[in-house]
């Protein structure tokens, strides 16, 4: 099955599959049974030197992308999605050899793709400029205009989707693009750039190199020809983006970054519904997720019940081969996620809290695998309740009144998202817009859609995914007044 699926392993630079300069490849490895998948060309600083020509070029005045009609551009979108549609079960099938996820998962998180696209197709012909009534004999009009080249960074957590969320609304906007996809799940994304020049965009608009992060993807960030990059990831590196960005060419950022995001569990809840809730806000896609309800914070009246239905549900949940019908957790991504988050484990065994469900890795998986964990007993200093897991692991807290519950909810450096289940409107109002967070959801978690902008605060990052707000991180403006010879108003 490998050898037949895996089509594309080269870099895509306009439009055509090739080596890299240095003919450097990586393997890439099936993080369920540690096998080889493939040898995937490297790319390097040439290659992104490379790349950038050929999108300056495809982003040149008078080219056929810049002439473009705004419909045709969303109807090649359209055609990318429909492409992605067409051909959903190979890539999932690629997504959960690469990546480690469930299949139905996968085939979820291209259908979220799918409708990402398909949003920003409507937008291209509806960036409308405006005109503006200004003093004297002058007629002014604002324009709003593609940023140009951007560099685009993506994780692994979620491969395709992640290529929806950057790539959607810089198409939309008119720029061209090059694409570093995470170098643990670089697969997809190739087999994408193949979609994309099959829907017919024109060659140079989107360039897509598997690669490093200190190599390909400093390379992006310090461009000089880039005017935009977009990053997904860690906050650490999220720094050093920032920094290269500054010292390069001042060139426009938007970050989505890390985050440890507090779900409120209030007294007057279902129980059950409530655990159902929190289990899925920490436990989905094996918790490597940066908005992840990952602080459970549960009220005294009905703490000790919630705890024990929590660890039920999480020692209930199936571990195992994620191509096998009826199993919910696949591997970690590799094994430094599967170290980092065993350590963080044995921390809060050492600091005092107590092990509900899980704890440790099955011994008869081969794969970077842990079980579903469960702690309680979790104190607001313990590195469990401060530090970003980004895996299976549940850190359940008691409170005891609201106020309290918000200013320990905000006592972090992130602010990614946030969440509360009560049936009380204004217990739910009154966290809703005191808690430091871009998303806050109500009686639900993690419902992200491609309408809303999605974003951090704090040390989660900058600017916006996602929705109308997207658009605009792509987008420059600009105003051109003219001389009349007679004002008409």
């Amino acid at each position: 099955m490998t050898e037949s699926i895996i089509k594309f392993n080269k870099l895509f630079i306009n439009n055509e599959f090739i080596n890299s300069v240095s003919n450097k490849t990586f393997a890439t490895y099936n993080p369920a049974t540690l096998e080889k998948l493939a040898d995937v060309a490297e790319a390097d600083k040439e290659d992104v030197d490379n790349a950038v020509y050929a999108a300056t070029k495809a982003f040149a005045r008078g080219s056929p992308w810049r002439t473009m009609d705004a419909s045709a551009r969303g109807k090649l979108i359209y055609k990318l999605a429909d492409l992605i549609e067409d051909n959903l079960k190979t890539l999932a099938t690629l997504e959960t050899m690469d990546n480690g996820k469930p299949y139905s998962d996968s085939v979820f998180d291209l259908s979220c793709a799918v409708d990402v696209f398909r949003y920003y197709a409507g937008w291209p012909d509806k960036i409308h400029g405006k005109t503006v009534p200004v003093d004297g004999e002058f007629m002014t009009y604002i324009r709003r205009e593609p940023v140009g080249v951007v560099g685009q960074i993506i994780p692994w957590n979620y491969p395709v989707l992640m290529v929806s969320w950057k790539l959607g609304p810089a198409l939309a906007a008119g720029c061209t693009v090059i694409l570093k996809p995470a170098e643990q799940t670089p697969l997809s994304a190739l087999f994408l750039a193949d979609l994309i020049r099959q829907a017919g965009f024109p060659a140079g608009v989107v360039n897509i190199l598997p690669g490093y992060g200190p190599t390909a993807g400093a390379a992006i960030a310090n461009h000089p020809a880039i005017s935009k990059v977009a990053f997904t990831g860690s906050t650490e590196v999220g720094h050093i983006i920032m920094k290269a960005a500054a010292s390069s060419n001042l060139k426009r950022i938007s970050l989505e970054l890390g985050g440890k995001s507090p779900l409120v569990v209030y007294h007057d809840v279902d129980i059950d519904e409530a655990v159902e809730i929190a289990h899925n806000a920490i436990f989905a896609n094996h918790g490597q997720n940066c908005c992840a309800g990952s602080r459970t914070f549960v009220h005294e009246k009905i703490y000790d019940q919630f705890v024990m239905k929590a660890a039920e549900k999480a020692k209930a949940r199936v571990v195992g081969d994620p191509f096998k019908d009826g199993v919910q957790q696949g591997p970690q991504i590799d094994e430094d996620a599967l170290n980092k988050i065993l350590g963080l484990i044995e921390s809060g065994k050492a600091e005092g809290a107590k092990v509900e469900a899980g704890g440790s890795r099955p011994t008869d998986l081969r794969g970077y695998y842990v079980y579903p964990t469960v702690f309680s007993g979790v104190t607001d200093g313990m590195r469990i309740a401060r530090e970003e897991i980004f895996g299976p692991v549940q850190q359940i807290l008691k409170f005891s009144s609201l106020d309290e519950v918000i200013d320990r909810a905000n006592k972090t450096t992130y602010g990614l998202a946030a969440g509360i289940l009560t049936k009380n409107i204004d217990v739910a109002t009154k966290f809703a817009h005191a808690v430091q967070a871009g998303s806050v959801w109500i009686n639900c978690y993690d419902a992200v859609v491609p309408q809303t902008p999605f974003g951090g605060f704090k040390m989660s990052g900058q600017g916006r995914e996602l929705g109308k707000d997207a658009l605009h991180e792509y987008l420059e403006t600009k105003t051109v007044t003219m001389k009349v010879l007679e004002k008409m108003s």
